[in-house]
């Protein structure tokens, strides 16, 4: 939604809203529980304690695939590779 809000044309816009609505009926969304977030709060702290920051947004999003028992695809391992336990896979 944030690349949605920053297009410099109506195109651009239009058309990245279009991508946006397209995958999300083609992806699972899995909420931000009470649960991921004590989780995201142990690691942070955990690691923060270690001299280890995880930038916020890549912690919860790394804290919610622990949670749900999946692994992480990514073009941008560096942060996701901080989480202990989660297992990383660099596209």
């Amino acid at each position: 939604m944030h690349g949605i809000y920053r297009a410099q044309t109506a195109e651009a816009r239009s058309r990245r809203d279009s991508f946006i609505r397209e995958l999300l009926n083609d992806v699972e969304v899995y909420p931000y529980t009470k649960e991921t977030a004590l989780l995201a709060g142990k690691i942070d702290g955990e690691q923060q304690s270690r001299g280890i920051i995880i930038p916020f947004g890549d912690l919860l999003i790394g804290a919610t695939a622990l949670e749900v028992g999946y692994s992480m695809v990514t073009a941008n391992v560096r942060h996701f590779r901080l989480i202990p336990g989660l297992t990383v896979v660099q596209l």
